[in-house]
């Protein structure tokens, strides 16, 4: 598994990656393992708000539905078309090519792990 170290992680196993008061979002190396192959991903509007630790979207794989919950409260300023298009890129590259929504921060949810803190919590399973 891959948790690269500059990302925040939520026990809900989106990833964070702050720029200034901007912060692009996506699902863990863990994640798209555990759920498979992703075959669907719904993704806010552009403009939409966002709630630390409520839902923003949906991740559908051919194992199961996740709801994609936010680890930060703002507003959406991009989604991701290319991972809407082509769903199978979450999976290829989880923290590069298929993150999911860039947000303007206004504040970010309590309990984000850095890189090693979140690898021990998921090779507890």
């Amino acid at each position: 598994m891959n948790y690269p170290q500059e990302l925040q992680y939520a026990n809900s196993d989106e990833w964070v990656k702050q720029d200034g008061d901007a912060a692009t979002i996506g699902i863990s190396d863990f994640a798209q393992h555990e759920l498979g192959d992703v075959v669907y991903v719904e993704l806010p509007e552009t403009g939409a708000s966002v709630t630390a630790g409520v839902a923003f979207g949906v991740v559908e794989s051919v194992k199961a539905v996740s709801e994609l919950v936010s680890p930060v409260s703002g507003t959406v300023l991009e989604s991701n078309a290319a991972a809407s298009d082509d769903p199978s890129i979450i999976n290829a590259s989880p923290y590069e090519n298929g993150w999911l929504i860039k947000v303007q921060v206004t504040s970010l949810a309590d309990g984000l792990m850095n890189a090693s803190d979140y690898e021990k919590t998921r090779h507890a399973h």
